[in-house]
């Protein structure tokens, strides 16, 4: 099996306002945590090893598929209601379509891990 190199850093950058902002400010807000803390203490206590551990962390999540929606976390829920509040605020075929793109950007992220092989 081919080992990866993968470097665990922090990012801070703007959360925007596409489909992916909610992603975008989770990354930031958990970015503060040190995640190998935990995986540490169970690697540890298991006899796992630390890479094996976040392997699984990282696939289980990552191939979710349904359980994924779960992690839209309660900033993805309230953007979707923005997306859809202002569509019908506006009350136009342009806003509605914008904001169908804009839930279809979250699916196709959502749905990501479907197509993993």
């Amino acid at each position: 099996m081919m080992s990866e190199q993968l470097d665990l850093e922090r990012w801070d950058g703007p959360a925007g306002d596409d489909g992916f902002a909610g992603l975008r400010a989770d990354v930031a807000a958990y970015g503060h945590l040190d995640p190998l803390q935990t995986l540490r203490g169970l690697s540890e206590s298991s006899g796992l090893p630390l890479g094996a551990l976040a392997r699984y962390v990282l696939a289980r999540w990552a191939s979710g598929g349904n359980e994924a929606v779960l992690e839209l976390g309660v900033s993805g829920v309230d953007h979707l209601a923005r997306l859809v509040a202002e569509a019908e605020a506006e009350g136009t075929d342009e806003a509605r379509l914008a904001a169908y793109e804009g839930m279809r950007e979250i699916i196709t992220w959502l749905r990501a891990g479907d197509e993993a092989e």
